[in-house]
């Protein structure tokens, strides 16, 4: 498909999808992709630069430069829009039309609608995904199941969650929109369809069009989401400061920047989310070849009540209760089983406590993985808030999170056991050949697996090997143990999943395993190399 001087959409065309790829909506991308492209590509070789200073002995610190917006007490983030006073339960989920109905019916205050972690970034998931979100707004979405042959509606407009597009982060392209013979921004892509297609919509039901941003490092990025929102503002004549994004501080640089990252979208700004599991993947990339002090055990064993998480967190809280933003707390990611009623209560009991932990520290709410996990998060919060839609006058003025309690991984409590590297390789490979297939939230022995906790998967093996860990047992972590394990954890698969097998997605699954683990050089995200794989 082409038309307009300088765009090409590559991919195939399928059902209703020049409803979503107009020539107006392609015109506001390319302009949002002219005008910032080459601004996103020298911000990611600046994190390439930092990952080099760290890598030859450098560290992270908070920036001398921007002291003067940390230390004027005076400013404030714009105050909440209507429809994200209360946030108190979050559920999160791929666009798909299922998904896309039992999240909005889920009784959560907001869905984050993911084009992200949740989402495998195939063509048609990304062009069908905004469909879906338009057909929503215009109340025309159902499902069938074809295997129940049950059938899914909306609840009327007061029920349904307030949505919140997460757009993929500032590394990801899209391969399928050429502007100027070049794929454009996965991030501005997501963004740029979104608003044009139904920012009008979401202002038309008394809300707003807002938006999740994520995998950010720095407040430049931050700088570029801001100019990237007064742009597509300014193109479609709505005003300055309607739309609404929340940060997700899920890289360790960002939490060195929080309120710098708050400043710069101040006027679109709706806070920050601790994004825990994306957040360890970054501090084991971060320190990957730092030895032993930055080598994290395994990752069941890693909790919230960790020193450095526990900084992290309630740094994150105490910055956002400053500035007037809304704090949102982590994912809680149990599937609730159907079939093991001691797994539910074991798993429920850890949900709650962890939930419980979450609005003691002043988090406004949070995220849940699954319908069924809604009234117990809702419960919790409740006992907080009451009729209070948040709690952002709890200021935690007692918090005081140096650099060096960021940096506290040697604290952290546990052990790095051979069932625990067994547990890596079984999920990474399990979730690749699922991502391959084109589903991004995978649940895997009753946790809802996406994207993030696959990196921490599959980073921990490759760190393991390069510092040459042993395990709890006495047993070194080599290459060629992994190699071994591999290939006696995909026996299993095997034996499980029975006729269900899929042998070219597992043989898929298993190199590209191999490419990000066992390789002298470690790749930054697993999703790169496998998106190269998609037609």
């Amino acid at each position: 498909m082409a038309g307009l001087e300088g765009i090409e959409v590559t991919g195939p065309l399928g059902e209703r999808y020049e409803e979503i790829l107009t020539p107006e909506a392609l015109g506001l991308l390319a302009a949002l992709q002219r005008e910032l492209g080459a601004r996103r590509k020298e911000l990611l070789e600046a994190r390439a630069e930092r990952q080099r200073k760290l890598s030859a002995g450098g560290t992270l610190d908070f920036l001398p430069e921007t002291a003067g917006v940390r230390g004027d007490d005076a400013w404030r983030v714009a105050a909440p829009a209507p429809g994200l006073e209360d946030r108190r339960v979050e559920i999160t989920g791929p666009t798909d039309r299922k998904m896309t109905i039992n999240a909005l019916n889920s009784g959560a205050k907001v869905w984050l609608a993911d084009f992200e972690d949740a989402n495998t970034p195939l063509w048609n998931n990304m062009v069908e995904g905004q469909l879906n979100l338009r057909d929503a707004l215009d109340r025309t979405i159902d499902f069938t199941d074809a295997k129940s042959g049950k059938s899914y509606a909306l609840k009327d407009d007061g029920e349904l969650a307030t949505i919140v597009v997460r757009p993929r982060g500032w590394h990801m392209e899209e391969k399928h929109l050429l502007v100027d013979g070049e794929p454009m921004s996965g991030s501005l892509f997501d963004f740029g369809l979104y608003f044009f297609h139904c920012g009008r919509r979401q202002l038309e039901k008394g809300k707003g069009p807002y938006f999740y941003l994520p995998k950010m490092e720095s407040h430049l990025e931050a700088r570029l989401w801001n100019d990237a929102f007064n742009l597509a503002q300014d193109a479609l004549e709505i005003p300055r400061g309607t739309i609404r994004a929340t940060v997700l501080i899920e890289t360790i640089p960002a939490a060195f920047e929080m309120e710098e990252i708050l400043y710069e979208l101040r006027d679109h700004s709706a806070g920050l989310n601790a994004g825990r599991w994306d957040y360890l993947f970054s501090v084991i990339k971060k320190f990957r070849d730092r030895g032993t002090d930055f080598v994290l055990p395994e990752r069941n064993a890693i909790t919230m009540t960790a020193p450095f998480m526990r900084a992290y967190t309630e740094l994150l809280v105490r910055t956002c209760h400053k500035r007037g933003a809304h704090a949102i707390g982590g994912m809680a990611a149990f599937i609730p089983s159907r079939r093991d009623e001691e797994v539910n209560r074991v798993a429920l009991e850890k949900v709650r406590a962890d939930k419980t932990r979450e609005s003691g520290d002043g988090f406004d709410g949070s995220w849940v993985a699954h319908p069924d996990l809604v009234p117990v998060c809702r419960e919790v919060f409740d006992g907080v808030l009451g009729d209070r839609p948040n709690q952002r006058d709890r200021l935690r003025e007692d918090v005081h999170v140096s650099a060096a309690d960021l940096l506290n991984v040697r604290a952290t409590p546990g052990e790095i056991t051979e069932a625990g590297l067994r547990n890596n390789i079984d999920v990474a490979l399990r979730y690749l050949a699922t991502w391959l297939d084109g589903a991004g939230a995978v649940a895997i022995h009753n946790l809802m697996e996406d994207a993030a906790t696959a990196e921490i998967s599959r980073s921990q093996v490759w760190q393991w090997i390069y510092n040459g860990v042993a395990t709890a047992e006495g047993q070194k972590i080599t290459k060629e143990w992994v190699e071994q394990l591999l290939d006696e954890e995909l026996g299993k698969i095997r034996e499980e999943l029975g006729q269900a097998y899929n042998e070219p997605r597992y043989d898929q699954a298993v190199e590209l395993f191999k490419e990000v683990t066992l390789a002298d050089e470690y790749s930054e995200f697993l999703t790169t190399p496998a998106y190269q794989q998609f037609p």
